[in-house]
């Protein structure tokens, strides 16, 4: 069975703000994030998954990553949420 790797947009109930990170399980990852287990997000919490895509390469997954950091990846993302983010 071909193994996944998972880009994700986190979204924090405390400051609005969001996090990109990737994955090969995306649940345990989620969970991680909510239990204060990864530094980053630890403060920000309860976060909720917004966003995600597949890879098949761990590679391609981590350059996508790259990307939605950068403020084109940033303004896709928000293009691509805005109705989710209006409400």
């Amino acid at each position: 069975m071909q193994q996944f790797f998972y880009i994700y947009v986190l979204q924090s109930e405390v400051d609005y703000k969001f996090y990109t990170g990737y994955t090969s399980n995306l649940k345990l990852r989620l969970e991680q994030h909510n239990k204060g287990q990864v530094p980053s997000t630890k403060a920000r919490q309860p976060l909720h998954l917004i966003y995600f895509e597949g890879c098949l390469h761990q590679q391609d997954a981590t350059k996508r990553e790259k990307y939605l950091k950068t403020h084109y990846g940033k303004m896709y993302i928000k293009k691509r949420l805005k109705s989710y983010l209006t409400g």
